[in-house]
């Protein structure tokens, strides 16, 4: 018997955590495969072998459905470059992680990278993705904006604006993925190379 939820709380039970890990999986997979508008609850209800309204029961739509898919891999993502980053043993070897885990990360899961561009593209017409710094997928230009000014402030980095250039390091992240996402031939983990000295040519002294 499926335990049952405790009388006025608000807290799922194990069956419903799973259950909606699932769907989660689910979403992403279809997403990653069809695009999100291809996504819809019925399709998401037959992957996971569920009625239309069991997924509905869970999340009421499909927005907060393909929300949570969203979140789920943003989360994961930041938490694949924080661990990294936070193994370096200073702020040198912290900025290259960050431009490392960053491409490895989308490398090894290349589903999460198109639920993250097509979330983002169908949302409004893709005005977070039209409008500069519109959505920081995860905080990650302020992170590695305050990566960039832990070096300074070492003095192992010279003196720049370190949004600026964590915007620029960023962008060239992106166009090399994109590239690679269009190209799957291309040598990423040369590519990887090539961003780091780009990064450190950018920033040392």
């Amino acid at each position: 018997m499926s335990p049952r939820r405790a009388p006025g709380s608000g807290e799922p039970t194990f069956t419903e955590r799973a259950r909606r890990e699932q769907l989660v999986a689910c979403t992403i997979d279809l997403i990653a495969s069809r695009g999100y508008p291809a996504t819809s609850l019925a399709a998401v209800a037959g992957e996971a072998g569920l009625s239309k309204a069991a997924v509905l029961y869970h999340f009421r739509s499909k927005d907060n459905l393909t929300r949570a898919a969203f979140t789920h891999v943003v989360e994961r993502f930041a938490a694949y470059v924080h661990e990294r980053v936070a193994a370096a043993p200073d702020p040198r070897a912290a900025v290259v992680a960050y431009v490392r885990a960053m491409v490895g990360y989308q490398q090894a899961h290349r589903n999460h990278v198109r639920v993250i561009t097509e979330t983002l593209l169908d949302d409004a017409g893709g005005t977070r993705l039209k409008t500069p710094g519109g959505h920081d997928t995860g905080g990650r230009v302020d992170a590695l904006a305050e990566l960039l000014a832990s070096g300074q402030q070492a003095g192992v980095f010279r003196e720049f604006a370190p949004h600026t250039v964590a915007l620029a390091v960023g962008g060239a992240i992106d166009g090399v993925v994109a590239a690679w996402l269009t190209h799957p031939e291309l040598d990423l983990d040369a590519a990887a190379d090539e961003l780091v000295e780009f990064t450190l040519r950018a920033v040392d002294r």
